[in-house]
């Protein structure tokens, strides 16, 4: 196990079914070990290896209440950075009422901090994380538990016999990502999940500039080229004269007119579905969100306008796509572009045949089947494969020589 695990930054396993005999032979080299076993009955049980690089310490949540198999330990972040705290907890399938809600009470603290990160198996194999139902009345008040801390859950695949049981959740949408099932460990029958911590170091601002046109003075623009004799100041003179005392006026008017602004870093427009009303909304929401760190807003408050945010960008989702589905016939593009827009991946250049039948599928060497393809326009020399897609179009070469361009020629 320790050869497979080796490199993680964070291990987190549940179902471990370890007690006091097991104290001598699970450690690991390299990691810190938070342990928290099933107490008086066997099975059960977490634990959580924390890379020694990291600096970390156990929290206490929910000590006084009824005992959970859940473990809680606070990662502190880099410079620049807030703390991470991580939570792994494992839901036996019979688990009481009790345990149930003293477990929701920690995951609620633990929500409360700016970056949680939460993975276990919690034993609902009813819900349905596409449509947030589910059919049992337990997994229903987990459903309640997860939305009422704003919680995201990103596993998609099932990780056990077809059942989505193990799940990670977090409270700051992009802070996990790259998810990937890793297949079993030993005799365990449920899929490893392997998850990146996606928070990024500080941004470095853009120090390039560009022209403001929303707040340019166009009337005094056109005022200021207007009082320019063009008629004598380019009277006589070639294109070239003419084209740099046009430019030299153009440029000094804008410089008067027009002011400029630093570039924006963000590279990504606005979503189709984003209006001004909606802006507002999630400015309220932010700032409610800094009243509530501060002490200014209670939690109940600043849940009520999560809530109404969440509720109404839902709405302008759902009405942006049933106006793009009605007006599809009419508009193809919008509705299209949307669609490409919600894709994870993009397509790229499949695999190609080399002209001895070799199939390529790495880039560079894509690359070079067709530069040499493309190639044979200028050298005159035409393959197999060329003489296959001139077939393709039903123009027979038997009886008639192609046509080729030599290099002189071009």
């Amino acid at each position: 196990m320790c050869t497979c695990l080796q490199g993680y930054g964070l291990i987190g396993i549940t179902e471990m079914w370890w007690d006091g005999s097991y104290d001598w032979s699970v450690g690991m080299e390299g990691y810190r070990l938070f342990r928290k076993d099933r107490q008086g009955r066997q099975g059960g049980g977490v634990n959580l290896y924390v890379n020694d690089q990291l600096e970390c310490m156990e929290l206490c949540l929910g000590m006084d209440e009824e005992p959970t198999e859940s473990l809680w330990v606070r990662i502190k972040g880099r410079a620049g950075t807030g703390d991470i705290i991580v939570g792994v907890c494992y839901r036996p399938p019979n688990q009481e009422d009790r345990a149930d809600e003293a477990l929701y009470r920690q995951i609620g603290a633990a929500s409360r901090s700016q970056a949680l990160g939460l993975m276990g198996n919690f034993n609902h194999p009813d819900i349905c994380w596409r449509d947030n139902t589910a059919g049992h009345k337990q997994s229903r008040r987990f459903l309640e538990c997860v939305d009422d801390n704003f919680l995201l859950q990103v596993i998609e695949e099932p990780t056990r016999r077809g059942a989505r049981l193990d799940l990670v959740l977090t409270n700051k949408e992009g802070l996990v990502g790259n998810v990937k099932l890793k297949g079993s460990l030993g005799c365990s029958d449920h899929e490893m999940v392997e998850f990146k911590n996606l928070r990024a170091a500080r941004r470095a601002h853009s120090k390039l500039t560009t022209l403001d046109f929303r707040r340019a003075d166009f009337g005094l623009f056109r005022d200021l080229l207007g009082r320019v004799p063009w008629d004598t100041a380019l009277e006589g003179r070639g294109v070239q004269a003419s084209w740099l005392i046009f430019k030299d006026h153009l440029l000094q008017a804008q410089e008067r007119c027009i002011p400029t602004k630093r570039k924006s870093d963000k590279t990504t427009s606005r979503p189709a579905w984003m209006n001004k009303e909606l802006l507002d909304k999630l400015k309220h929401k932010k700032e409610a969100y800094r009243g509530w760190k501060q002490g200014q807003v209670a939690w109940e408050e600043y849940r009520e306008i999560v809530q109404a945010a969440r509720d109404q960008v839902r709405k302008a989702k759902a009405l942006i796509e049933l106006n793009l589905s009605r007006d599809v016939k009419g508009n193809k593009k919008s509705f299209y572009r949307y669609v490409g827009d919600k894709r994870k991946t993009r397509e790229n250049v499949g695999p190609l045949w080399k002209d001895m039948g070799d199939l390529v599928t790495r880039d560079m060497e894509k690359a070079e089947v067709l530069n040499d393809f493309f190639a044979l326009v200028f050298t005159g020399k035409c393959s197999s494969h060329t003489a296959q897609v001139a077939e393709g179009k039903g123009r027979d070469w038997e009886n008639e020589e192609p046509p080729t361009v030599g290099e002189g020629e071009v």
